[in-house]
């Protein structure tokens, strides 16, 4: 198990640090470029060097043949004056240029075999700055395994809860503004989530109650309540379905386009809800608890909301609390799970069958996984004692990179909406960036925005 801790930071320190001010800009490393000297025989005369190198010899064979005969002086001398003659003085027999000839390239006679021949390109490794770039301060934010207080919108606009405040981050001009600050009776603020459309932003509170919000507007549309008897730590949308999971250990399934928002409940859990995450289909969530557990949930086992449905899997191979839970973008039903302090382990699982497909030991404990978007690599963020950021690649799980920096264990994570940059908040109340997963290698069309419709009729509802 794995206890909630609260780090509570004196007034006169929240007062002196103003929230997501920036702390410095990394500094890149130079590399330098070494060149070398390559000799060549391209000035050797080879004909000259054969000369010398074989008179001797013949000259040695001559005598061992005629043995009994007696060179005469002439003979002598026209050897002598051969040599002289084919020698010209010279001393060397290899020389130096400044630069050979290029080789000639034979044309191919047949096209289809000559590709073939050709070598596959190998891909440079990409490089990994293993430096944050940018450090802001995140005063007051509560330093809690169970709770979801990072999300990065569509819209590239970054929502952190900082105790009882909700603060907007623009990535795109880097302006900060205040959402929401509750009252002392509903907060601290437990957790945040944008929906798909990147405007509109879910608010789970320490009351059990969660709020909407228009965040071009500035404006709260309506508050859900009933679906949970305590804090709400976890949530997740499905298009116009908001799912939130509570410290009671229910599920609900709320339609926030009707008034009466509650659709469906989901129970499996016996202890507090601190992982949801939906699948990019939209037909399966998984969850996470204090429990151990890990439920898949599939959408065409539909209840009503006063009947519970069933589990499509159960998962119990982990031994502490699963709150992180990241499903695979180029494989449907792949499913990465991590154990916290009792656990250390990252499993992979099958949730069409249930299986577990690998199970790899950490260290430490997993706080958040986050996938990239563009290459078959997993990031995993940890606890005690390094409290780093690991980039392994998939599926060999061979380690790639590991990012330190916090000085407190890195509760939560989320990514930019181009897949390029990590955010990462940690309890040493610290925001970083990290461009961990690289740039794409070709710009892809812009996905169509969300269809605003789910929730044209939020406002109306209060």
């Amino acid at each position: 198990m794995d206890a909630g801790m609260v780090n509570t930071s004196s007034n006169l320190k929240a007062q002196a640090r103003c929230p997501l001010r920036e702390q410095f800009l990394p500094r890149r490393n130079s590399k330098e470029n070494l060149d070398r000297f390559i000799p060549n025989r391209s000035a050797m005369d080879f004909d000259y060097a054969h000369y010398m190198l074989t008179e001797g010899r013949k000259g040695k064979e001559q005598v061992e043949a005629n043995a009994a005969a007696v060179s005469s002086p002439s003979k002598e001398a026209y050897r002598k004056q051969l040599a002289e003659t084919f020698n010209m003085n010279r001393t060397r027999i290899l020389a130096f240029r400044n630069k050979p000839p290029s080789p000639a390239k034979l044309l191919p006679t047949d096209h289809s075999s000559s590709l073939q021949q050709q070598p596959k390109s190998v891909k440079p490794r990409r490089y990994i700055p293993q430096t944050s770039e940018r450090t802001l301060d995140a005063p007051d934010i509560v330093d809690d395994f169970y709770l979801n207080l990072l999300d990065w919108g569509s819209e590239n606009v970054l929502a952190i809860a900082l105790g009882q405040t909700v603060y907007l981050w623009d990535a795109s001009n880097g302006s900060t503004s205040e959402l929401v600050t509750v009252d002392d009776e509903k907060g601290p603020v437990t957790s945040v989530n944008w929906a798909p459309d990147g405007r509109h932003i879910a608010v789970g509170l320490n009351n059990s109650e969660v709020q909407l919000w228009d965040s071009a507007s500035n404006r709260h549309l309506r508050t859900l309540r009933g679906g949970h008897t305590s804090r709400v730590g976890s949530m997740a949308w499905n298009n116009h379905i908001l799912t939130t999971g509570g410290m009671d250990g229910q599920i609900t399934n709320n339609d926030v386009r009707i008034r009466s928002h509650i659709v469906e409940t989901y129970r499996g859990h016996s202890q507090e809800i601190c992982g949801l995450k939906w699948s990019g289909s939209g037909q399966q969530l998984a969850s996470g608890g204090n429990d151990n557990l890990v439920h898949i949930w599939d959408r065409s086992m539909v209840s009503s909301s006063s009947t519970p449905t069933q589990w499509l899997h159960r998962l119990e191979e982990h031994t502490s609390a699963v709150k992180a839970l990241a499903w695979c973008p180029f494989q449907g039903n792949l499913l990465a799970t991590g154990g916290g302090g009792g656990d250390r382990t990252i499993k992979f699982w099958n949730t069409h069958t249930g299986a577990c497909l690998n199970s790899v030991e950490t260290g430490s404990q997993v706080c958040a996984l986050l996938w990239s978007k563009n290459e078959r690599e997993l990031l995993s963020s940890h606890g005690f004692t390094q409290n780093q950021l690991t980039l392994w690649k998939y599926p060999s799980m061979v380690k790639m990179a590991e990012l330190t920096g916090h000085t407190s264990r890195v509760l939560f994570m989320a990514q930019s909406p181009d897949g390029c940059t990590v955010a990462s908040a940690a309890g040493d109340e610290t925001l970083r960036f990290w461009n961990v997963f690289g740039v794409p290698e070709a710009t892809t069309k812009a996905a169509p925005k969300a269809n605003p419709e789910p929730f044209s009729h939020v406002n109306r509802i209060r």
